[in-house]
């Protein structure tokens, strides 16, 4: 036996070799089969050479990556690691090996229709490619542009609006994961449960596959187009999984540049104009003139934005970029092989302090009880000044010094939670998603006291909306016509005052209750009895096409003007209903919820209005930074993320928010959707090559919101259409690795007309998951290599 290549039901690849290096080469050759247009793709985005055949639309991210220098960073780190850990590098090599014969094989012709419409054939992968798609597809995951937003938002506002508008942004990736200890199984062994959240995509970033061979056996998440499985992974006696731990470990630098005629220089900390590395470099463009591009690294990190003469509009500005593989070239592959090998959450411990990027927290536990939770990754000792803005790299003081060391944490209760909130990674990170996530797994785990494997789903469909609270605060505030009724029968001085009514609405909302307030308390939580069943939930309904990202959808029209209204002048009759629907909504954002939907409907108008304010809408123009930056400087998403916050605030620099909460209502109650939360909440997956033809065909319905667990994220006052989901759900059993679960949104292959393109999509909207299989006698036998 070389390799021999199984499948089960799903289409799942199970590869079984002799040696590892035999297992990567037929890895390698598996994904070429079922993702070879995945594959391309990535290898252009890493190159920078997409704009060759997406056309202008995918221009500004190949500047990123040239300017970035992406795959010169990737070149560096392989040959590092050919020198530090030849017996990595040449697996990783076998894995490329793999890559080139699947794509070329002739008894596996590819029929991925993407290279006939593109007149491409597959490209010849490199040795280092893996890495440059690893580096490409992390990149952005630190957010680096977010201290562009909060320069940019404190130019407008004052350095105080930074924490008002802190959020998770828009190109960060969260994740759920929990681990529960033995204590608290029904085995005595421990789970490990959880769902990244990234953009997602078609064909998917996560690949289902089985690993073996005498060394390891291994099932896992693996990220096409590079070996082994890193993030989410069983070896049978112990598994581990990640959440980003939302650490900063990125800077961007201010640099003052200079044309010699010699080339460039750079003002640097100690007064001194140094040589800055400059070339040009030409992007070729489908339908468009050849782009040349200008690349410039000074001491600090390659220039990414701007130059010598400025920004695109002359604005005087450059940044340069500096991350920690383009300093160390070292993007921590040296782990792989070792997670490969664990047996123990001491082996996967020594490997991870290898990791180098992204940041993650990790979680692991193994057959004998041993539990792990940490944060694994490379983040550089600097000021913190470096970590909220663009610091000016000609003034001393804002150089990187060392490296952090990984915080660790344990359990509380018998179990560990991360959803991205502040946690271990704290002292790393300066912005964390608001706590609502990790709250509600952690009050759902609390409600039962043992757990087993088939109990997971129902915590990975969770669509309480704990952040719906300050929305409905206002709403309740909102004085009805009975309660203005009562006022007026106070004195006449007192019932001219907005407080007057107030009281009157509280007194008759009392009286209205015999026991609990028949509204719902916004801060109450329903029970974890609640929770759906994931074998009943129904399944969402399809629609059109959504595009395929948040910021691609088309604007909505401006508020319309409403007639002044004073504090006392009474809801209207529709607006009054709306209000006391949403109040008794039981806050779960279900796909067949009408409530839900009339609660994003008034959330989203009350974020266009605050948009649309004149304090806040200047901040709507941001500075001519390339536009593959521009989602972290957009308002309205930023709004839409922060709400909770601006409206819990004890001050908005003076906007009357009870007005535009009261405003939204009665657009809305005049204009109500007319369905439910599920017909404009649909997903919107990326794909590099959109087929117009088949655009209008539907995209299914979602549960879920951005602060949910089941984390399905619309862009409030934007678009309801969500971009950006679970890219992957598993669940991990130390008993028995047989009662493990998994499922991705859309399917093992990325073939359209395959009987597994989207096979499991009809599990991930329903909540369930597939079985994992590791025995070769349940498998179908599919080829020997």
């Amino acid at each position: 036996m070389s390799a021999e290549t199984y499948r089960d039901a799903w289409g799942i690849p199970h590869l079984r070799a002799d040696t590892p290096h035999e297992l990567a080469r037929a890895q390698g050759r598996v994904t070429a089969r079922d993702r070879a247009w995945q594959l391309e793709v990535e290898r252009h985005r890493a190159q920078g050479t997409s704009a060759s055949f997406l056309g202008p639309e995918a221009l500004s991210w190949d500047r990123l990556a040239r300017r970035a220098r992406l795959a010169d960073t990737a070149r560096r780190c392989f040959t590092a690691l050919e020198r530090k850990d030849p017996g990595t590098a040449a697996w990783v090599r076998a894995y490329t090996d793999g890559v080139n014969e699947g794509l070329t094989e002739p008894g596996h012709p590819n029929p991925a229709p993407e290279f006939a419409r593109t007149g491409l054939a597959p490209g010849r992968w490199d040795p280092w490619t893996p890495l440059g798609v690893w580096l490409a597809t992390h990149i952005l995951f630190a957010g680096f542009p977010a201290k562009l937003w909060r320069e940019h938002i404190s130019t407008h506002l004052g350095p105080e609006a930074v924490a008002l508008f802190a959020a998770d942004g828009p190109g960060t990736a969260g994740s759920n994961g929990w681990l529960v200890s033995g204590e608290r199984t029904t085995t005595g062994h421990a789970l490990i449960a959880g769902d990244p959240h990234r953009f997602i995509e078609d064909p998917g970033v996560y690949q289902q596959v089985h690993l073996s061979c005498p060394e390891f056996d291994v099932v896992g998440l693996a990220v096409p187009g590079v070996p082994g499985v890193a993030h989410f992974g069983h070896t049978g006696t112990v598994a581990w999984a990640i959440t980003n731990a939302m650490a900063d470990y990125q800077d961007l630098y201010r640099e003052r540049l200079r044309r010699t005629g010699a080339g460039v220089e750079a003002l640097g900390p100690d007064g001194i104009w140094h040589r800055a590395a400059r070339h040009t470099e030409r992007i070729d463009v489908a339908g468009e003139d050849t782009v040349e591009v200008e690349i410039i690294e000074t001491d600090r990190g390659p220039v990414i934005a701007g130059g010598p003469e400025g920004l695109d509009d002359g604005t005087p500005a450059a940044l340069s970029l500096r991350y920690p593989p383009r300093v160390t070239a070292d993007l921590g592959f040296g782990a792989l092989l070792p997670l490969l090998r664990a047996r123990r959450v001491a082996d996967v411990d020594r490997a991870l302090d290898a990791w180098a990027e992204p940041v993650n927290v990790v979680q692991a536990a193994d057959t004998e009880g041993g539990l792990l939770h940490r944060v694994a990754g490379r983040v550089p000792v600097r000021p913190a000044a470096n970590g909220l803005r663009p610091v000016p790299a000609w003034e001393p003081g804002h150089e990187w010094t060392g490296w952090h060391t990984p915080p660790r944490a344990g359990l509380t209760d018998g179990v560990a939670v991360m959803a991205n909130q502040r946690g271990p990674a704290t002292p790393l990170g300066v912005e964390f998603a608001p706590p609502h996530r990790a709250d509600r797994i952690t009050a759902l785990l609390a409600g039962k006291e043992h757990w087993s494997a088939a109990d997971m789903p129902a915590i990975h469909t969770d669509t309480h909306l704990g952040a719906a609270a300050p929305l409905l605060t206002h709403l309740a505030a909102l004085p009805s016509e009975a309660a203005l009724a009562s006022a007026a029968a106070l004195t006449p001085e007192a019932a001219l005052t907005p407080e007057a009514a107030l009281a009157s609405e509280a007194a008759l909302a009392s009286e209205a209750a015999p026991g609990p307030k028949a509204a719902p308390d916004p801060e109450a939580a329903p029970t974890p009895e609640a929770a759906p069943d994931p074998e009943t939930a129904p399944t969402p309904e399809a629609a059109p096409t959504p595009e395929a990202t948040p910021t691609a959808a088309p604007p909505e029209a401006p508020p319309t003007p409403l007639t002044p209204l004073t504090p006392l002048t009474p809801l209207t009759p529709e607006a009054a209903a709306l209000r006391d629907r949403i109040l008794a909504w039981d806050r779960r954002m279900d796909a067949d919820s009408t409530d839900a939907a009339a609660y994003a409907a008034v959330r989203a108008a009350v974020v266009r209005r605050l948009a649309a304010h004149p304090v806040l809408a200047p901040a709507s123009v941001p500075p001519a930074y390339p536009e593959v930056l521009l989602p972290w400087l957009a308002l309205v998403p930023r709004l839409g993320h922060a709400l909770e916050h601006l409206l819990r605030a004890e001050d908005l620099y003076g906007i009357d928010r009870a007005a535009a909460v009261r405003a939204a209502l009665e657009e809305v109650a005049a204009s109500p959707p007319s369905g439910t939360w599920g017909d404009t909440h649909r997903l919107a997956p990326w794909r590099a090559l959109p087929d117009t033809a088949t655009a209008p065909v539907g995209e299914p319905g979602l549960s879920g919101d951005h602060d949910c667990v089941l984390c399905t994220s619309p862009v409030p006052g934007l678009t309801d259409r969500a971009a950006r989901g679970p890219a992957a759900r598993y669940v991990w059993d130390l008993a028995d690795r047989a009662n493990s679960r998994w499922v991705v949104p859309h399917g093992a292959s990325g073939l359209p007309g395959s009987p597994h393109h989207h096979d499991q999509q009809p599990l991930w909207l329903g909540g369930e998951l597939a079985p994992v299989v590791t025995d070769f006698d349940r498998l179908t036998k599919e080829s020997d290599d």
